[in-house]
């Protein structure tokens, strides 16, 4: 009787040896940086999607992540150096595949909001009108067509950055910009009287786009960010970012966004 427990207590403690040798080497604390970016992460409130996502990460892991607020064109090069492991809800493009992976968790389309008397409809009117300013953050991407309007009216400097959503905003109402690109994530501040009034929404019709983990290559081993990824599918698996997301949208929306084919 004894030898058999003592078998089983050998049994369990080599799974429990097992479960850690899978799970990511914590023999250092690890860094994450968020970004003030509407719902994703609120300054003003400490909340958010990705603060929720960072707390159950590090929880799941055991691992000591140090977390940080930066702005997104700061935490891309920081990523690119390896001086930053990990941020959030990030999307992939050839030039970031050079030096981040993703762990996919969600997806969502963006859209255009345009002030109402900028006589903007459809993307096509943007041929017909050279006055047009466009307000984009520093440093993102969006989806294929998102990017080429982007792309195509910063060849005409006809694009203004900001480092977040509140000064395209401001200027949106100012009539500084005509239009800026918005994702879910935003819908609470265009609910504002103050921008709802002046502003309509136009549609990319873009597929929706996978944002992810965003893992630095150069800090972090191939075999290393195949435990993280591990984790994060974990987290989709067993509904964890379900309710994370349900905290933040109505429920069609949190079913359009987190039941998606992750890519290769």
């Amino acid at each position: 009787m004894i030898r058999r427990s003592l078998g089983a207590v050998l049994l369990a403690l080599s799974w429990v040896g097992s479960a850690v040798a899978a799970g990511p080497d914590c023999s250092r604390p690890f860094t994450l940086a968020l970004h003030d970016h509407g719902l994703l992460y609120s300054v003003e409130t400490d909340s958010g999607i990705d603060k929720d996502f960072a707390d159950e990460l590090a929880r799941r892991s055991g691992c000591q992540i140090k977390v940080s607020l930066m702005s997104r064109q700061r935490i891309w090069k920081l990523i690119e150096s390896g001086a930053l492991d990990f941020s959030l809800s990030g999307i992939a493009d050839a030039e970031r595949d050079q030096y981040a992976s993703f762990a996919w968790y969600f997806s969502n389309k963006y859209y255009l909001l345009v002030r109402k008397d900028s006589g903007i409809r459809q993307l096509a009117d943007f041929e017909h009108n050279d006055e047009f300013q466009l307000g984009v953050i520093r440093s993102f991407r969006y989806s294929d067509s998102a990017n080429h309007l982007v792309d195509t009216l910063a060849a005409e400097n006809r694009v203004s950055q900001a480092g977040g959503l509140d000064p395209l905003y401001q200027a949106l109402i100012a009539k500084r910009i005509q239009g800026m690109i918005i994702e879910p994530f935003d819908y609470p501040a265009i609910d504002d009287k103050k921008i709802r009034d002046v502003t309509t929404i136009v549609e990319f019709n873009d597929p929706a786009v996978p944002h992810g983990l965003i893992m630095s290559k150069r800090a972090l081993s191939p075999a290393e960010r195949d435990k993280w990824r591990a984790l994060v599918n974990q987290m989709r698996a067993d509904g964890t970012v379900r309710r994370i997301f349900s905290k933040y949208f109505n429920p069609d929306l949190v079913e359009s966004m987190v039941d998606f084919q992750s890519p290769p």
